[in-house]
């Protein structure tokens, strides 16, 4: 990790932060780092133990889940703002990651150390509250992802992927990128989008997909 300087009070981002009272705001900023990560930083992976808990300013982390066989299931991403549930549920329980954390861009993030973390949680109901608030927030999240996985239709869930994630336009992924993200194998993602171009809704070219019909994607996406 490569700390920077803070440019502004990065507590005043968080509202359950904001509202500690001074003595705790001054242990958060003294005691933390704010730190800069570049795009593709593996920032924790199974069988390590936090020693941070990182508040996020700018940038974003992916979280995956690494299967025996290799296959990637993309749980959630936490964006500027957020914490990672899962380095959360760790450092209460004092337990390793069971999964991996990736920068998909560059990261800046705030980092409070573990013995902060553990004296604020034990003495300070507004942080506690913070915690909690985030943590439950992110864990209906992950229900979500179960849900679709196990129940929903896998065309109607890339349908809603494409356009959640095309940027102008077009979605930069390859076929195994967005099996991952959709937890299912790559087969499966190459079958559909056949279909999908098939229908004159999606043109591909390498590790691009490009919207060509919108609305019928949506109509698929909403069905």
């Amino acid at each position: 990790m490569t700390a920077v300087v803070p440019t502004e009070d990065w507590i005043n981002r968080f509202d359950g932060l904001s509202k500690l009272e001074p003595r705790l705001r001054d242990v958060l900023t003294t005691r933390s780092q704010v730190i800069r990560l570049p795009a593709d930083t593996i920032i924790f992976g199974p069988g390590k133990s936090p020693d941070h808990l990182l508040l996020l300013l700018q940038g974003t982390v992916r979280v995956q889940q690494l299967a025996e066989s290799g296959r990637e299931v993309v749980l959630y991403r936490a964006t500027a703002g957020e914490s990672c549930v899962l380095t959360t549920a760790c450092m209460l329980a004092y337990e390793d990651h069971a999964a991996e954390g990736v920068a998909e861009t560059e990261v800046v993030a705030a980092a409070i150390p573990r013995g902060v973390f553990d004296d604020l949680v034990a003495s300070s109901k507004e942080f506690r509250n913070f915690v909690f608030r985030a943590y439950s927030r992110r864990i209906s999240d992950l229900f979500h992802v179960i849900e679709d996985i196990a129940f929903r239709r896998m065309d109607i869930r890339l349908a809603q992927k494409i356009i959640e994630r095309a940027d102008t336009g077009v979605l930069k992924a390859t076929h195994a990128q967005l099996a991952a993200e959709l937890g299912t194998a790559r087969e499966v993602i190459s079958r559909q989008l056949a279909e999908f171009q098939r229908r004159g809704w999606i043109a591909q070219s390498r590790g691009a997909v490009e919207i060509l019909d919108c609305d019928g994607l949506r109509a698929l996406s909403t069905s």
